[in-house]
Formats: C-alpha cells, structure tokens, sequence
C-alpha cells in the first residue's frame, strides 16, 4: 500500500545557500552558487578562552602543587663545595644522569651529541613518514611482515648497543627487547577487551616514544642509584650507598 503524499501547504520555500539546512529540503540554485551537499562538520572551539582558560587553570594548579611541596619539604642540596674534598662520583644533576651514565658505554661525542641527536630527529621525524601518516594501529598491518621487520630491527639494534660500547648497553637493549615483546604479544593474542587489546590499538610511533622513554628512564635510575665510586654498579640497599 502506497503512503499518502504529505500535504503540499507544509512545505514552506525558503531562500538559503545550505542545502543541508533543516528544514530545507528543496533548495533552488541560482547563478555560480554551489552549496555545501555532502560535507561533516568537527567540532571546533576557539582557542581563547577555551585552550588558554584551561591552560592557565592546569598553570595555576601545578604551581600550588609545587609550592606547597617547596613548603613541606627541605630541597636535597648537599653541602657548600669544598676544592679540598671532590665527591666520589661528582654527579650530575638528575635531569642529565642519562647522558652522564650514556657516558659510562661510549665517547663523550657519541654519547653526549650523536644518540640523543638521533633519538631526537626520528621521534619528530618517523610519525610523519608516508607508511605511517595516519597512525594506524600496528595490528592492522600484515602480521608476519610486521613481526618479521620487528624482530629484525630488534636483533640489528641489540647488536650494535651490545658490540659497539665499551660494555652492553643494556639500558638500551633492555627496553627495546621489552618493547618487542610487548607488541609481539598484541600481535599474537586476540581479545577483545582489557590489556592486550589496549597494546593492538596502539600505533608505529607510540612504540618508537616507549623505547625512548623507557630507555630515558633506565639510564637516569642506573645512574642515580646504581653508580658509586669510580662510577662502578652498586646495589644501594646491599653497599649502602644512597644519593
């Protein structure tokens, strides 16, 4: 059975441009207009006030968090430098023990300009490679290829931390072995919820930026805790050395 048409004095003509106008439905085009037909809309906010308000809260709040911090707590400085008494290790601070234990495995060329040049310019440079543009998970590629690259990629760069320093690097390799199990892990188990489909949803560049900070991380804690006189490894709760 046929519905019945809709009653033609409901429809009301109206003068516009947008096609997708509600309640518009027939619109007459005139001249070099072209309407916009099929098109999404994004939402879109102005950044003032909305970015920089919630910029200036999160400022606002982090300064509280570290002031009242600096009130309750006594800043760890040690005591006024003495010429007569070097401290054994003479540590940097925390921020540069990386590169001061990087130090530990290669020259201060390699160590202090070249690695962390490189680790710099692929972590701007990879998430923008063609392969790669828009980011997409890992474990939609082609598995056996991906797995293939990763693990040859992997042995590759173990080799080359573990020949080319002075000692192992296993700062370095120790992440980057983490790493590659983690996503062959994702790549070989299926779920569909919890952990492991968190780790199949991630994308090339997540990863690369885990190395990365997984290494950081590694190489400031062995310095901070685990170095002791002549930048020998301690084991702190055991030699009873603390810094």
């Amino acid at each position: 059975m046929t519905p019945p048409l809709p009653d033609p004095q409901q429809f009301t003509p109206v003068a516009g441009s947008d096609a997708r106008a509600t309640p518009v439905r027939l619109l007459v085009v005139q001249g070099e207009a072209r309407p916009a037909v099929d098109a999404s809309d994004e939402p879109m906010v102005m950044t003032f006030p909305h970015l920089v308000l919630r910029e200036a809260i999160a400022f606002v709040a982090l300064s509280i968090v570290l002031i009242t911090i600096s009130l309750i707590f006594n800043a760890p400085l040690e005591e006024i430098a003495n010429p007569s008494r070097t401290p054994n290790p003479a540590k940097a601070p925390w921020y540069f023990l990386g590169l001061q234990e990087l130090l530990h495995y290669y020259p201060p060329l390699i160590s202090g300009v070249v690695l962390p040049g490189i680790l710099m310019v692929a972590l701007i440079v990879i998430p923008y490679f063609d392969i790669n543009l828009e980011r997409a998970p890992l474990a939609k590629s082609d598995r056996r290829r991906t797995l293939t690259f990763l693990w040859t990629a992997a042995v590759v760069l173990t080799a080359i931390f573990y020949f080319t320093g002075a000692q192992p690097v296993w700062p370095l390799i120790g992440p980057l072995l983490l790493v590659a199990v983690a996503i062959t892990v994702a790549l070989l188990l299926r779920s569909s919820g919890g952990v492991v489909s968190w780790l199949r949803s991630r994308s090339a560049p997540f990863w690369i930026f885990a190395w990365f900070l997984l290494s950081a991380v590694a190489l400031t804690v062995i310095g901070i805790f685990f170095r002791g006189p002549g930048w020998s490894f301690v084991i702190p709760w055991r030699d009873g050395i603390y810094y």
